[in-house]
This record gives structure tokens, sequence and C-alpha cells, in this order.
């Protein structure tokens, strides 16, 4: 099959619903030739049924980021799919969670701010250095943002969490460039998604993309960042490394 991605194997994680940017990217990446791997969470049966729904069904491997054990035993579970002596060519991290009071930015308490942290920033870390041993000769991590520059409406302490994912994204390009793993990050815009259903005041904030996006911005359409995600995942960004790509219609460039 020929394509951007003919020939690769990709682990692509955050899969919940058809409006995911992650399943486009799924989906994108079959598409463009690679083998997709997903990782589910919780209801993996759900990721299960979804996975039926790209071009070409994929396995589900269930992983909470949360668990050392379930991150430990990774790069075994995807072994088990690939075949021994076949590595993993990409990464695509798509995990974000912020609990209730990590939306009120006066009023959270650290144990909110902490697993909004953990689980949107450091697992950034967690789960690239358990895919490590299944990528020997490198590889591309691509993660997604919510452009961290500055403070959202209703975003809160999961804007800070973006900034740490940001933060941890330069860092780990910086340490692992030598293993010939590049790290980058797409910001995208807001999507109608199962995520931004948990996010209160989400359409005040989604609604500067309708007026302020050049380009225009649609919010039930996901694909313009999964196609941000599968560029990455190319070899057509081969020394692009610690990188923030947007993909938001060019709300982050325009002033007040």
């Amino acid at each position: 099959m020929s394509g951007i991605l003919a020939g690769k194997r990709i682990l692509v994680t955050g899969v919940i619903t058809e409006a995911s940017i992650a399943f486009h990217a799924a989906r994108l990446a079959q598409e463009e030739g690679a083998e997709v791997i997903l990782t589910g969470f919780g209801r993996v049966s759900l990721v299960e049924r979804i996975a039926k729904r790209l071009p070409k069904p994929a396995p589900v491997i269930e992983l909470d980021v949360q668990n050392q054990e379930q991150l430990d035993g990774l790069a075994d579970k995807v072994r088990e799919h690939l075949g021994e002596g076949v590595d993993l060519d990409g990464v695509v991290h798509s995990i974000a969670f912020g609990p209730q009071g990590a939306f009120n930015f006066l009023e959270g308490t650290w144990e909110d701010v902490g697993t909004a942290v953990h689980v949107s920033a450091y697992s950034l870390k967690a789960l690239t250095m358990a895919c490590l041993p299944v990528m020997p000769r490198g590889g591309s991590i691509v993660g997604l943002t919510f452009d961290a520059q500055f403070a959202w409406p209703k975003y809160d302490w999961m804007g800070v969490a973006k900034a740490a994912l940001e933060s941890t994204n330069r860092y780990l390009a910086r340490d692992l460039g030598a293993k010939n793993v590049r790290c980058n990050l797409v910001s995208a815009g807001p999507i109608k998604s199962m995520a931004a259903k948990s996010i209160p005041g989400f359409e005040e904030l989604a609604d500067v993309w309708n007026h302020r996006a050049p380009i225009g911005w649609d919010l039930t359409d996901p694909e313009p960042a999964g196609r941000g995600v599968v560029a990455l995942l190319s070899d057509w960004f081969p020394r692009t490394t610690g990188e923030i790509v947007h993909v938001d219609g060019g709300v982050h460039m325009m002033g007040a």
C-alpha cells in the first residue's frame, strides 16, 4: 500500500468516539498505509466497538496511564500484536483529563490539579518511555495540546496542565533526540468531542473560534487536526522535534 505512512506501525491512544481527533488520526494513518494499534482506558469494549469502524479493524490494548503496571507491560502487549522483531514507528498521545474542580482556578485543590497534570502532561513522558523498548530505531511521538500561551475562558487548571504538556514535549525532544525519537505536538482548535462535554462552559470557550479564525474553523470536523498528526508521524518532518504545529484556523496568531 502506498501513502506517507506506508509500512509503519503506529500506536494511537485516546480513541473514544468517532468524533475524537485520535479516531481520525488512526483512520488517516491506516489510509496512508500504516498498521494501527489502539489503547483504551476504562470501557475497553467501547473502544473495541469504535475500532471496528476504522477502514481496517484495529486491536485494542487496555492502558491506564496512571497505572505503572500497565505501562510496564505495554511494550510486551505491543509486541504480541506486531510480532517478534517488528518495531513500532510512532505513538499518538491523545490523553487529557481534569476533574471538575480543575475547571475552577481559584477553588481548585491540589488533588484535582495533580490529577490533571498527571493524566494530561506527565503521561506523555510515561507513555513515551513505555514504548521505547519497541522503538529501537527511533520514531515519532505526536501529542495533542490546546494552546497554552494564553488564559482561556473556563479552561483554568487544564490550561496549566497543557502548558506542562508543552514543556514536557520540549524536554522529551531534548533527551530522546540521540535515540532518533522526534517529539512534537499539534495544537488543535476546539472540537465538539466527548472530552469537550466534560469542560464546563465549553461553548463560551469555543465561541472564540467562531469570530477569530481567519481561515475559519469547524467545531465538528476533527480531520484537519488528524491530518496534522499524520504528517508529523511521517518521514516528511525528519528533523523537526520539540515543535508545536498549530491546526486552529489561525486563531493563535491573531492579536486583540
